[in-house]
């Protein structure tokens, strides 16, 4: 059994605190090895050769508009040619991690989404106060009712360097918002005065699994380098539920056999279980519109 950074065990954590700091997820032989990968990627992004990527001033997709990054997506996409960051996304403690997490088994796993959060080089930038996979201006009934909604997955930030970019209200994710929280997220959702915040200090090397409904923003600080390993995993009882979030992303690119040749063993039965679920969910080109 896994515990985190106060020995308590990280399913246990997640579900009281809504967040959980886990140490050493990254096996010592690839850590070097997913750094020189990620700035390899960052390079190809910055300079216009990697087209999947999130640019400054848009915070979900699509990102259409801008140059300067702060993210780049599709890190497991073959055209990448970064085969470390499959080896990682499939490496055994980190799937033992997700196991726990879901109290699920690893045939029931669901391969989804891997991208890398950087700094900006030509500004700093803000998002906003949010919930993933509920609209700001959801009023409270369909707050309440979207918050019964079962997660089936996790999704997690590792960082390659000292990271201190996440924010979040810690017992929040399984509440509708205070009177004032509702007033910040529609209002001022940059706001620093968002009460009983708490920032998320990572060390290289250390991970945060989060729940998507709890109440996070992040604070890019284009002076600081960042390089963070921002990825998701699922289970089969997700159904529709778990498509909508995962697919709004564009994975037309996982249905392909060039992708397929590129995973490890570890791999295999998430990956074919998106197939099932996106197939199952009439999304069979793995492309669905934004939720936000």
């Amino acid at each position: 059994m896994l515990t985190d950074i106060n020995n308590v065990p990280i399913d246990q954590a997640i579900k009281e605190n809504g967040f959980v700091i886990v140490d050493n997820l990254i096996p010592e032989e690839l850590f070097t090895k997913l750094r020189d990968a990620c700035d390899r990627s960052v390079d190809r992004a910055r300079k216009g050769d990697w087209q999947y990527r999130r640019l400054v001033g848009t915070q979900f997709p699509p990102w259409t508009e801008g140059t300067d990054v702060w993210g780049v997506q599709h890190m497991m996409h073959p055209d990448l040619k970064e085969p470390v960051f499959a080896e990682w996304y499939g490496s055994p403690l980190l799937l033992a991690a997700v196991e726990q997490l879901l109290h699920t088994k690893h045939e029931d796993l669901q391969l989804e989404l891997f991208n890398l959060l950087i700094n900006p080089q030509d500004s700093d930038f803000d998002l906003t106060w949010h919930r993933d996979a509920i609209k700001a201006e959801a009023s409270e009934e369909e707050e309440r009712e979207k918050l019964t909604i079962p997660h089936y997955g996790t999704q997690w930030n590792t960082a390659l360097y000292d990271d201190s970019c996440l924010f979040v209200v810690p017992n929040s994710h399984r509440r509708i918002r205070t009177e004032a929280e509702r007033n910040i997220t529609i209002n001022d959702p940059k706001s620093h005065n968002m009460p009983d915040k708490l920032r998320v200090d990572l060390k290289a090397g250390q991970t945060v699994f989060y729940d998507n409904n709890i109440l996070h923003r992040a604070s890019y600080d284009s002076s600081k380098k960042r390089a963070t390993l921002h990825a998701s995993m699922g289970t089969i009882e997700g159904g529709h539920h778990r498509a909508a979030v995962i697919l709004q992303h564009g994975l037309s690119w996982m249905n392909t056999e060039e992708f397929t040749k590129t995973l490890p063993e570890s791999l295999a039965k998430p990956y074919a279980n998106v197939i099932a679920m996106a197939t199952k969910a009439g999304i069979s080109n793995m492309s669905s519109k934004p939720i936000h």
